[in-house]
């Protein structure tokens, strides 16, 4: 049971504008990089290292909203549940592999069996019956 008093969902102007904030750093990023691809002084690398820039800006940004504290909250309880996860051993992917690909196989086939006899009960017998 989650024991955490519940935030209020609502978001005041500040945390509004902080995205309005984040989004236009974001944009002018992307603007950049698009305004200075045509000119040969500016390499590419230069160009994608301020669109990296301005990413980790915007976030860094987005990340002090109250939406951003919920999205952290949310990924290290979400890391914290991860390690809780017992991963299967090789040996133990491998056999259940195994075991799925046979069931496959045998389900496969006994559709094909199935469809072959459909297929002969429907062309062979109901339609000479009809004519």
């Amino acid at each position: 049971m989650n024991t955490k008093v519940e935030q209020p969902k609502g978001s005041n102007a500040a945390d509004i504008g902080k995205l309005v904030l984040a989004g236009l750093v974001l944009a002018a990023g992307i603007f950049a990089y698009s305004w200075f691809n045509n000119d040969p002084n500016v390499p590419s690398a230069v160009r994608l290292i301020g669109v990296l820039v301005a990413l980790v800006v915007s976030l860094a940004i987005a990340a002090t909203t109250g939406l951003g504290r919920r999205v952290r909250d949310f990924l290290g309880e979400s890391q914290f549940e991860m390690r809780k996860v017992v991963w299967p051993t090789r040996e133990e992917t491998l056999k259940t592999t195994g075991i799925i690909m046979v069931v496959v196989v045998i389900l496969s086939l006994l559709l094909g069996l199935i469809d072959l006899i459909l297929k002969s009960v429907v062309l062979d017998w109901l339609l000479k019956l009809g004519s």
